[in-house]
C-alpha cells in the first residue's frame, strides 16, 4: 500500500493521508529493492536545500523506534502516526545518509565506506544544524509537533543521536528471536533481485551490509568473534538472520544500560496482543498527550503476530548466543 495508508487509517484520520504521502514521496528516499531510485539524486538535491534554509521549527524530543528491522517497527510507527502530534518518518535513510554518507551500511545511495556503530565523537560539526533544520521543515510542511523516525539501525548509534539531540527518546522494540529471524528470512528471499548481476536483498548490495556486520559487530561480539570466519560464510537467511538478532539485540541492551531514562522497551507480543495497556504506557514515556483516535485505530487494526517455526535448526558455533540472547530478553 502506498505510504502505509489503508481505509482504517483513511477513516480514522483522514487529514494524516497527505502528511503521509508527502513523507512517502519526498523524505525517505527510495532504497535498495524498491523502484524508481533514479529519483533519489532529485530527492537528495531537495535534502541539501532543505538543510541550508533557516530552520523554521523547533524540534524538540524527537522519538525513534530502533531495534531489528521485521520486528513489527513498521506496524509501531504507522501507529504512532495517527496521534495527532506525530509526524512519522519510515526509515528515511536519504535524511541520514545526507548529513553523513558513512551510516549507508545497505548501499543504497553509494558504495563508499560505511559503518554501524557510531559514537558523539563521530558526528560531523555540520550534522546538527542540517537534521535540526530537515526536521524542522518536516514539522511544518506536515502540520506536526514531534517526530518520530523509525530507523532500526540507530541502534547502533544512540551515542551519536543523543550528542545531536540530548533529550531524544527511543523505543527498543524486540520481537521473539525465532519469529524474527523467520520473517526476516522471508523478507529477503521474497524481495531479493539481481540487479546488473549484483544480488540485492536483506543484505545489501551483494551482501555489502552482512560483511560490513561480519567484520564490525561479529568481531567484536564476546561470543561469536572466535567464530567470524565460520559466520562470515553463512550464506542461509535463517542463519544469518539469527546472527543479526544477536548482534542487534545485545546491543539494543547495551543502550538501555547507558540511556536508562531515555530508553523505553517494548515488546512485539505486548503491542499486539494488548495495545490499550502497551500504548498507553508508550505515549506516556513519549510525553505525548492522550489522543482517544489513536487509541481507537490501534484497537482495530493491531493484531497478534503469526508464530513462526521455532524449531529452525542454528549451527552450533551461533546456537548458544542465540539462546543465551533470548533468555536476557525474558523469552524462552
Amino acid at each position: 500500500m502506498i505510504a502505509e495508508l489503508d481505509p482504517i487509517y483513511l477513516k480514522s484520520r483522514p487529514g494524516k493521508a497527505v502528511a503521509r504521502l508527502v513523507t512517502h514521496l519526498f523524505f525517505q528516499g527510495r532504497p535498495l529493492t524498491t523502484r524508481h531510485r533514479w529519483l533519489n539524486r532529485f530527492l537528495l538535491a531537495g535534502m541539501k536545500v532543505v538543510a541550508s534554509m533557516p530552520q523554521i521549527k523547533t524540534v524538540e524530543r524527537p522519538i525513534f523506534i530502533v531495534g531489528m528491522g521485521r520486528s513489527g517497527s513498521t506496524i509501531l510507527g504507522k501507529t504512532l502516526s495517527v496521534h495527532r502530534d506525530v509526524g512519522w518518518l519510515n526509515e528515511p535513510k536519504l535524511i541520514w545518509y545526507s548529513i553523513d554518507p558513512r551510516e549507508d551500511v545497505n548501499g543504497n545511495f553509494y558504495p563508499g565506506p560505511a559503518q554501524y556503530r557510531f559514537t558523539s565523537e563521530d558526528v560531523p560539526a555540520d550534522a546538527g544544524p542540517k537534521l535540526k533544520r530537515i526536521y524542522g521543515f518536516y514539522l511544518a510542511v506536515t502540520g506536526s509537533k514531534r517526530i518520530v523516525d523509525k530507523y532500526p539501525e540507530l541502534v547502533y548509534r544512540a551515542a551519536y543521536v543523543r550528542e545531536l539531540f540530548p533529550d531524544a527518546r527511543f523505543i527498543f522494540l524486540v520481537r521473539n528471536g525465532w519469529d524474527s529471524l523467520s520473517s526476516t528470512a522471508r523478507w529477503s528471499k521474497q524481495q531479493g533481485r539481481e540487479v546488473g548481476g549484483v544480488l540485492e536483498d536483506w543484505w545489501g548490495a551483494d551482501r555489502r551490509k552482512w560483511n560490513i556486520m561480519v567484520d564490525e559487530l561479529v568481531a567484536s561480539d564476546p561470543d561469536l568473534s572466535e567464530h567470524k570466519d565460520e559466520i562470515g560464510n553463512f550464506t542461509r537467511q535463517e542463519e544469518m538472520a539469527a546472527v543479526e538478532w544477536i548482534v542487534c539485540m545485545r546491543e539494543g541492551l547495551k543502550m538501555m544500560s547507558l540511556f536508562p531514562e531515555a530508553t523505553h522497551l517494548i515488546r512485539y507480543e505486548d503491542l499486539t496482543r494488548n495495545p490499550q495497556k502497551s500504548l498507553p504506557e508508550l505515549t506516556e514515556f513519549c510525553g505525548l498527550p492522550e489522543d482517544k483516535t489513536f487509541l481507537e485505530y490501534a484497537g482495530k487494526t493491531l493484531v497478534a503476530g503469526r508464530i513462526h517455526d521455532r524449531h529452525v535448526s542454528l549451527p552450533p558455533c551461533i546456537e548458544p548466543a542465540f539462546l543465551k540472547t533470548l533468555a536476557e530478553l525474558g523469552y524462552s
